[in-house]
């Protein structure tokens, strides 16, 4: 198994973005977005296939009837014996025109990684209609969500879309053993915020609600157990089935307010998604609680304890995040990410309206 390399940790810092824009080719002969992404209406998803283990992908391309894979995966997965025709390494990347012509000839899309590695697979699939088949090394769950984030090498946020077509997921638990302690908490408290917010954002439904209870008790039982002992791979198999159900409550139900602040401040500072999840979650909580008690309640149930505030906070300092000012967020900035925050569609289909200035205190108060 390659090493994992962090992606950056929660010791990162803040540093202003530049107004440099990425200019992308934009071609004449499909429809594409301001940014070069071709937006494909979403249309029915077909029933994404799950198997356990690397030595499954085979067969489930097979099954799927993906004979010429192109392979979006980081150099750190560069050790692995994977099919493909072709191989795009840099993960994250804004090139999204580049890399759909570098996968002409292949039929289908195989992305090896985390968030970033699956993210950019759905905006090349929705740039050229391929297929994407998944291998989760951490817990974000993006694998199960159509819609994706567009960043640029520095992890700066350069656009997004929906309607990726997902076709399979593969998940091995021996691809997580070597996660870094703050990418394994970070990503599994990215899930955890999914359980949560599925429980009460505008889409939920009865099935997204099982599987958000199922998640939220399994990510809460298995992970501090692997941030202790980060080689037990019973636990790790434990705290990636909780992230798989949890990432199939976020495909069913969407993303709330907690998700959009983490976005906001996240794409403007290439900043780690997990991490600021974890810190604003609770705040989220605590925003919601008047509109939403008996779904926070139940995920309160969830995680054994009556403070599921208190709760979530412990749970993320197993991973060292506590504040935004930690990761060199400038508090004069809060304003501005306030109302960036609320124009997100995490802000609109949270079950409280919030207003720029509200999302702003809500900031201010985990700053």
């Amino acid at each position: 198994m390659p090493p994992a390399s962090a992606s950056p940790s929660s010791r990162a810092r803040a540093s202003r973005p530049s107004s440099r824009r990425a200019r992308w080719p934009r071609p004449g002969s499909r429809a594409t977005s301001s940014r070069g992404v071709r937006r494909l209406r979403p249309g029915q998803a077909r029933g994404v296939i799950v198997r356990w283990g690397l030595r499954e992908l085979p067969g489930l391309l097979g099954e799927l009837g993906i004979e010429r894979p192109f392979l979006i995966a980081s150099e750190r997965w560069s050790e692995l014996d994977l099919p493909a025709v072709g191989r795009w390494n840099e993960v994250p990347s804004h090139r999204i025109d580049e890399i759909a012509a570098a996968a002409e000839g292949a039929d289908g899309l195989l992305a090896v990684g985390g968030g970033s590695a699956i993210d950019l697979a759905k905006a090349v699939s929705v740039a050229t209609g391929l297929p994407v088949v998944s291998v989760p090394t951490t817990y974000a769950g993006a694998e199960w969500a159509t819609n994706f984030g567009i960043r640029d090498p520095e992890r700066r946020m350069q656009g997004g879309g929906s309607g990726a077509d997902l076709a399979g997921i593969v998940y091995d638990p021996d691809l997580s053993l070597g996660l870094p302690l703050d990418v394994t908490v970070g990503t599994a408290m990215n899930a955890l915020a999914h359980c949560a917010e599925a429980l009460y954002v505008k889409g939920r439904s009865p099935q997204a609600d099982v599987l958000a209870i199922e998640g939220a008790r399994t990510i809460n039982e298995a992970l501090p157990r692997v941030a202790a002992f980060a080689e037990d791979r019973q636990a790790r198999t434990k705290l990636l089935a909780g992230a798989d159900v949890a990432g199939h409550a976020l495909g069913l139900a969407g993303l709330g307010l907690g998700h959009a602040m983490a976005q906001a401040v996240g794409g403007r500072y290439g900043l780690p998604h997990g991490a600021l999840n974890a810190i604003c979650l609770p705040a989220a909580l605590r925003f919601n609680r008047p509109v939403a008690g008996e779904e926070i309640a139940r995920f309160a149930e969830a995680l054994a304890t009556d403070d599921p505030v208190g709760r979530v906070q412990e749970l993320a300092l197993l991973g060292g995040f506590e504040r935004l000012r930690d990761l060199g967020v400038p508090e004069e900035d809060l304003d501005e990410l306030g109302h960036a925050a609320s124009q997100r569609g995490g802000a609109k289909a949270n079950p409280r309206q919030a207003e720029p200035a509200e999302v702003a205190e809500l900031l201010r108060s985990v700053w």
